[in-house]
Formats: structure tokens, C-alpha cells, sequence
């Protein structure tokens, strides 16, 4: 842990920009993206390799360095945890006069966290980049209970400190075709 403010010095030193959706640019993406420049991936490839260089430089600055091979569920745990200082979300806390209240009238002292949506996307395209780099299904750090009840956990606990809900949304069905109703012959009288 006694990485972190150097992870962040080299960080601000390259002008990275941390936004909610977890946007992290580092010498290891400027070095991946050089390499890959003549073949521009979609949105979410490139998020999705700025995220895993994110993962990995947090890895290597790790006291003690770590290997992919050896992290686990809890590392990938104190990795959101340590991201949560870049978050925007205010959650109210329990005692917050506003807690619950989705739009509160005055500012409060609540501490500003990563909204559970950009933890949830951020995981999802880490989880997906683990397999692509190697990695195999049953050891991804990614997809370890552990990490399954941390984001159920920070769901709920912004969805009742801002007063709202999430719920799971139903799947439509299609609606079925009603057969065009008949006409009667010409000619036929009714």
C-alpha cells in the first residue's frame, strides 16, 4: 500500500484524467496504443486496454510487486477500494441528514465514492480482458465471489443512501402477431 502515492505521483506526471467511468491513461497505454495505432478497436477495446494497463502498473506498484498468477479476489477488492478516491458519487452516510434522499437541498460532508455502474462496467471489461490475455475462466481474479458480493454490497448501499432503487429489469417479450382478420368473400352478405 505504500505504493499508491507513488502509482499516483507517475500518474499526474503523465497528465492521466480518472473519471467515473474509470478512464486511466498511463506510459503503458500510450505505449500499447503506439504499437496498435494502425488498427483503431471500438470504444469499449480501447477502455477495456486502458483498464487492464491500469490493473497492471496498480499490480507492478504493488509493495510487494505482484503477478498476475498470483493475484486474487482480495487484491482485485483492494484495487476498487483504492479507486474509490477518484470517485464522484456522493453517498450519504447513515447519520447524513440526507441520507435516502436522492436530491438533497444543501452540501453535506459525505465522502464522494465510484458510482456502483462504473465499478460493475470496470470489472465486466476486466473480467473479459483476464481470458483474452491468457488467463483461464476458473482462476480469473475478476469473477471471485468475493468481488460478486463487493459490488452487490456498494449497489445497495448507494441505492439507499441516494433513495433510489435498483431494480432488475424485466426482460420484454415480444408481443405475437395476431393473424389480419378475414374479410368476407365479395359478394357475400352479412
Amino acid at each position: 500500500m505504500d505504493s499508491l502515492p507513488e502509482l499516483m505521483e507517475s500518474s499526474n506526471s503523465e497528465n492521466t484524467n480518472i473519471t467515473d467511468s474509470i478512464t486511466i491513461n498511463n506510459s503503458l497505454t500510450a505505449a500499447s496504443s503506439s504499437s496498435t495505432a494502425s488498427a483503431p478497436g471500438s470504444r469499449y477495446e480501447n477502455q477495456k486496454r486502458r483498464d487492464w494497463n491500469t490493473f497492471g502498473q496498480y499490480l507492478k506498484n504493488h509493495r510487494p510487486p505482484l503477478s498476475l498468477s498470483r493475484c486474487s479476489g482480495a487484491h482485485v477488492l483492494e484495487f476498487l477500494r483504492y479507486l474509490d478516491q477518484f470517485g464522484k458519487t456522493k453517498v450519504h452516510t447513515p447519520i447524513c441528514p440526507f441520507y435516502g434522499h436522492p436530491n438533497p437541498p444543501a452540501p453535506c460532508p459525505c465522502p464522494l465514492r465510484q458510482a456502483w455502474g462504473s465499478l460493475d462496467a470496470l470489472i465486466g471489461r476486466l473480467r473479459a480482458a483476464f481470458e483474452e490475455n491468457g488467463g483461464k475462466p476458473e482462476a480469473n481474479p475478476f469473477g471471485a465471489r468475493a468481488v460478486r458480493l463487493y459490488l452487490r454490497e456498494v449497489r445497495d448501499l448507494q441505492s439507499k443512501a441516494r433513495g433510489i432503487s435498483y431494480e432488475k429489469k424485466k426482460r420484454k417479450r415480444p408481443r405475437q402477431q395476431l393473424p389480419p382478420p378475414q374479410l368476407p368473400p365479395p359478394g357475400a352478405s352479412q
